[in-house]
């Protein structure tokens, strides 16, 4: 690449700009001159760098020699290398290399897998099978594949008798969508259920569908899926398995079978009143996530919900004939049984010491849920699973914020994965935790059964996390040059924050640096953490637009709980969630 860019200001002339190389800052020098002699840092050094300063206290000196190789192989091609260690350039590129992560460098699941399923976060997909919006797309088994390899681990399918009544589809009724085959998505997720993580997939079925119907999943389900297929029999369980225990399992999770409704269909006269609503007004990556604080206010416990639709899962009981003549082998497939809600937000959350279930709620109905019952709900999901899922008017599959689930112990919180936006980023960001297996360990906190954590009650800090930014680099490699700025280099500023209970919430903003590839912010945050366990870091980085429509220049959100501290190259992602070839920061972590 050329060290200088040229930019059209007018038709006759150009400006050039120097481009400038990434230097190590001065706080970076300091360290290097610490921890090295006559310019060279040796193995030993480095180790004590590690130790001291990284906080890797069980670093040996092989370790430090065999980070020494591995960032030796990672920049062969700079030639920077002195032959008894680091100077300060191969030290810099150490420090922005992808051997110094900020989330934990083994690979393997470091979190206790042998609790009951209840006591687990579970990356949970909502209409799975969709490939866009939630009106007019289509139904395909590619986003269940996409979803399973990404480590999502419970996948939603909508059963519905196809058009001709002899097989049955996987459709969102009641919408123009197209079909996908059941058979074929069930031969999809057989094949790549285990892709990502061995950990059990839950299918959660909304079952539109007569006995003979019912009879003909059955063995669909039992043929295809074979022995990874979990099954209890027709008993409620008392108490969930472990996911240790259900490694490479496929697990139904459903209501009791229930009557089939005939759906009603949008017509095509209907289309044009409900036109997907596009997200402009989100700006180039999603509008910023709902406060929490806001959600906490009080409310009319009675009053009615407004515009929404009926409930994923909740159909009326008008034929008892067809409930009561479910086939048995129908039955004996559902291992996770979920049941009706019945009565008053207190008995939603009645706990049965008999017996384990699930139930659903939509996003709104938790938002007045928690506001005058959240320990109820926390009671709830200690023994019993929870599943979120978003309001119908999210035509365009968009999604909430997930943190309002997760603190109020919330396992099965689900997101449209097919879109994009603040709230998936956070979806993202807490499934990095616990390698990427898509069940993270829910904290203490929410598991203690006296006293029940409260989330609307503001509790001392616990810690302090400093994030200092020092530096960017990677767009230049990544994006043409005039990608953010027809005219100049970028002006880039970072927003640092925490998402999390609504007293640790909280975004902060860097300068922003004028004309550069290569910023150099050089600043500091605070963050006071009164619930560390269960707060995210949130990282983006924008280019500053006179317009007032800052573009899009990358992000990422890792779990605090699993944050290393030190110096960490912080790997940036797109809007979709795809991690950068090049982007990264430099930052500090200490607490």
């Amino acid at each position: 690449m050329s060290s200088k860019q040229s930019y059209r200001v007018c038709c006759f002339f150009r400006r050039r700009f120097k481009l400038a190389v990434a230097e190590a800052p001065a706080e970076i020098k300091a360290l290097f001159d610490t921890y090295s002699e006559n310019g060279v840092m040796a193995a030993d050094h480095l180790q004590a760098f590690m130790m001291e300063v990284q906080g890797e206290d069980k670093v040996t000196k092989e370790d430090a020699e065999a980070v020494m190789e591995a960032t030796l192989r990672e920049h062969k091609h700079l030639k920077i290398f002195h032959r008894n260690g680091f100077d300060l350039e191969a030290f810099f590129r150490y420090l922005f290399s992808d051997i110094n992560s900020p989330l934990p460098s083994s690979p393997k699941v470091h979190q206790d897998m042998n609790a009951s399923l209840s006591q687990y976060f579970v990356y949970t997909g909502h209409n799975s099978y969709l490939t866009g919006n939630q009106l007019n797309s289509h139904s395909s088994d590619i986003p269940i594949i996409e979803a399973l390899h990404k480590g999502v681990r419970v996948i939603e399918l909508d059963m519905w008798p196809n058009s001709t009544k002899d097989g049955v589809d996987v459709v969102h009724g009641g919408t123009l969508t197209t079909p996908v085959e059941l058979i074929k998505c069930l031969r999809s997720i057989k094949e790549h259920a285990f892709v990502a993580s061995e950990y059990p997939v839950v299918l959660t079925l909304e079952d539109h569908l007569t006995p003979d119907f019912q009879a003909k999943v059955a063995k669909m389900v039992t043929t295809t899926l074979g022995d990874a297929l979990f099954s209890c029999g027709s008993e409620c369980l008392v108490e969930f398995p472990s996911p240790e225990s259900l490694k490479r399992k496929i697990i139904i999770s459903t209501k009791p079978p229930k009557d089939y409704l005939e759906s009603k269909s949008i017509t095509e006269k209907d289309n044009g009143s409900n036109k997907v609503k596009d997200s402009s007004e989100e700006g180039a990556w999603g509008k910023e996530v709902s406060n929490l604080k806001d959600k906490f206010e009080a409310f009319d416990e009675n009053a009615p919900d407004q515009g929404e639709f009926q409930d994923e899962e909740d159909f009326k009981d008008e034929d008892h004939n067809l409930r009561k003549n479910a086939p048995p082998e129908y039955k004996h497939l559902i291992a996770i049984q979920a049941r009706k809600r019945k009565g008053g937000i207190k008995e939603w959350f009645h706990v049965d010491p008999s017996k384990v279930t699930r139930i659903s709620l939509r996003e709104q109905q938790l938002e007045k849920a928690v506001r005058t019952h959240g320990t109820d709900i926390i009671r709830f999901t200690q023994r019993n699973l929870l599943r979120i899922f978003p309001k119908g008017t999210r035509y365009d599959s968009s999604n909430y914020n997930p943190l309002i689930g997760w603190i109020h112990g919330a396992q099965m919180v689900a997101f449209n994965m097919q879109g994009y936006g603040r709230p998936l980023w956070l979806m993202q960001g807490m499934f990095r935790a616990n390698s990427g297996c898509g069940y993270v360990k829910k904290p203490d906190i929410l598991l203690k059964a006296d006293p029940v954590f409260d989330p609307n009650q503001i509790l001392p800090v616990k810690k302090i996390l400093k994030v200092k930014v020092y530096m960017g680099e990677g767009w230049y490699l990544d994006f043409h040059h005039t990608h953010f700025d027809v005219y100049s280099p970028p002006d880039f500023y970072a927003k640092v924050g925490i998402a999390g209970v609504p007293a640790d919430s909280a975004m902060k903003n860097t300068n922003t640096i004028e004309d550069n590839w290569i910023p150099t912010w050089d600043e500091e945050f605070e963050y006071p953490l009164t619930v560390p366990e269960l707060a995210l870091l949130r990282i983006e980085v924008h280019e500053y637009d006179v317009t007032g429509k800052d573009d899009f220049g990358g992000q990422t959100c890792i779990p605090v709980s699993v944050l290393r501290t030190g110096i960490r190259a912080v790997p940036l992602h797109d809007k979709k969630g795809e991690k950068y070839k090049s982007v990264k920061l430099l930052m500090r972590f200490e607490f």
